[in-house]
């Protein structure tokens, strides 16, 4: 899942659970919570940065 793809369901779920026009969805609140807890993180190329742990290096980190 990406990060944009994770952010997305953060805000659903914190819609569904704190928005009080919404009506109370459990069961896709804990399809949301169980989506977001299984998360392996890939996150978007945009969100990289070089870093330079050895002269030369060509080493990305994500910003998470």
């Amino acid at each position: 899942m990406t990060e944009t793809a994770y952010n997305r369901k953060l805000d659903e779920l914190d819609r569904l659970i704190n928005d009080p026009a919404v009506p109370m969805q459990p069961h896709r609140i804990w399809d949301l919570l169980a989506e977001v807890a299984d998360r392996v993180a890939v996150p978007d190329p945009s969100h990289s940065m070089p870093i330079r742990s050895k002269p030369g290096s060509d080493a990305t980190l994500p910003i998470l």
